[in-house]
Formats: structure tokens, C-alpha cells, sequence
């Protein structure tokens, strides 16, 4: 997500439901690294990473709309 850093921190201090997804972005990107370090996965693990990925995605996807509606 390419995004100015002026308007991320304006984001970040004037949008709670933004902050909340881009914490929970960030968490998601920890424990997918975390799950990376690992030689091998379980197929519980396996499933996590999946549905960590799909979150990860929903939350960017609604970050990238909140970015658009402010830039207009």
C-alpha cells in the first residue's frame, strides 16, 4: 500500500476504524512472519495462515477505500 506518509498520520489520528485496521494489519503481518520461520506447518497452522492471509486482505482492502474516500 503506497500511501503519503502526511495523509497515513492524518488517517491514523482522525479515523479510529482506520487505526483499528491498521493495527490489526500489522498484528496479522507479525504472526504470518512468525508462522514463515517455521520449517513446518501443521494443518491446523496451514489453516491459520490461510485465514490470517484472507483477513489481512479484507482489512488492506477497506483501508485502501477509507484512503480513496479521503483523498477525494
Amino acid at each position: 500500500m503506497d500511501i503519503d506518509q502526511n495523509v497515513l498520520q492524518d488517517l491514523l489520528d482522525s479515523n479510529p476504524r482506520f487505526r483499528m485496521l491498521y493495527e490489526e494489519h500489522s498484528l496479522f503481518e507479525k504472526r504470518l512472519n512468525e508462522f514463515e520461520k517455521k520449517g513446518f506447518l501443521s494443518p491446523q497452522e496451514e489453516l491459520e495462515v490461510a485465514t490470517v492471509k484472507k483477513m489481512k486482505l479484507v482489512g488492506k482492502d477497506e483501508m485502501e477505500r477509507i484512503i480513496s474516500c479521503a483523498g477525494s
